[in-house]
């Protein structure tokens, strides 16, 4: 059996990347739903909903409760994967080195 190693340092998908590689054209080939249906169901525009494929707009909480329940796995999901996208973005542009860690 192959074990998958995950590379920490590889910058996590964002999750609209996920949602138009992988969710949708599941969605698409099992449940014949198009790109306007969906935009629907999320209660966004298409060209909203474009921005989420190509990673430039966020799963916002509204979202991800939306996305979580149409394809049966939840808004958690969808919120920490933009949660971790957001870190890691964060975190390459954010400079920490002169903050002292306090102990609480």
């Amino acid at each position: 059996m192959t074990k998958l190693i995950r590379n920490p340092n590889r910058a996590p998908t964002h999750p609209g990347i996920m949602l138009r590689d992988v969710i949708f054209p599941n969605l698409k080939e099992k449940h014949k739903i198009t790109i306007q249906e969906l935009a629907s169901y999320l209660g966004v525009s298409r060209q909203v909903l474009h921005r989420i494929f190509k990673g430039e707009a966020s799963i916002s909480v509204n979202i991800a409760l939306k996305l979580g329940k149409l394809c049966g796995n939840g808004e958690i999901l969808w919120l920490n994967m933009q949660s971790k996208y957001d870190v890691y973005n964060a975190k390459q542009s954010i400079d920490l080195e002169n903050i002292p860690t306090f102990a609480a």
